[in-house]
């Protein structure tokens, strides 16, 4: 499961390379490293052009995912002693949201399938953790040593949840990206998947303007030899931004 990623090129770089018109993101800083919840940069269609915005990474949880979690605060609450009212309780219980997606044939990602669900994740590198010495380490992998600019097949929605308890219920524009099986590069550090990785401008057209029957098509691995380990063990990429 990827959970950190990088983002070191400027709105420039990401309007050139995605076709997106207009940037609602002001001057966008270097991103070394994007954890769970943390706003990002997504490209997405805006009524009237591609267009740069920023959402919070983590697409929400599924009903029953946070019914569970809901049911264990209540027991939780309950043995103290405390009265309980479900319902409040389910509407406020905090989801920082699902980062990767697999399963699009569930029925809670299926409302998003849509062109205008759709998005493009901007990273130069991304993460996943191995264990070295007994100790968990991000490894980095990238295109090459130049993180060159590329995308996440990614999906956006705005939506109304508590993201953190402290923050209470608020309303923002998320997103999260497809994972994959593995390529040989990463399946010898995490054999269980990886992102979704567009990388040619056929492919961010069609992501983002095609049927799903025909988009569907494009989660799938990078080819073997695509990807190359550039760090291993920083919690940021330690890349200078470009």
């Amino acid at each position: 499961m990827c959970n950190l990623y990088s983002m070191t090129k400027n709105v420039d770089a990401i309007r050139r390379l995605f076709g997106a018109l207009n940037s609602h993101v002001g001057n966008l800083p270097s991103m070394p490293g994007i954890f769970p919840d943390y706003p990002a940069p997504i490209v997405r269609n805006g009524v009237q052009a591609r267009e740069i915005v920023m959402a919070r990474w983590g697409m929400p949880s599924s009903q029953r995912a946070l019914m569970d979690a809901t049911k264990k605060r209540a027991e939780k609450l309950q043995a103290k002693g405390k009265t309980v009212e479900f319902k409040e309780l389910l509407r406020l219980e905090p989801d920082g949201g699902t980062t990767n997606i697999r399963n699009v044939n569930s029925a809670h990602w299926k409302r998003w399938l849509g062109p205008e669900h759709r998005c493009l994740v901007p990273f130069t590198s991304f993460s996943e953790y191995d264990t070295i010495d007994g100790k968990k380490v991000p490894v980095w992998f990238a295109l090459d040593e130049a993180r060159p600019l590329i995308a996440f097949a990614g999906r956006w929605t705005n939506w109304t949840s508590v993201r953190k308890a402290k923050e209470g219920e608020i309303t923002a524009d998320v997103f999260g990206f497809l994972t994959c099986e593995p390529n040989a590069e990463v399946k010898r550090v995490h054999p269980k998947a990886m992102p979704v990785i567009l990388a040619t401008a056929e492919e961010y057209e069609v992501w983002l303007r095609a049927p799903w029957d025909e988009a569907k098509s494009l989660q799938r691995p990078l080819p073997d030899g695509a990807l190359r380990i550039v760090a291993i063990g920083e919690k940021e990429d330690p890349a200078l931004a470009a």
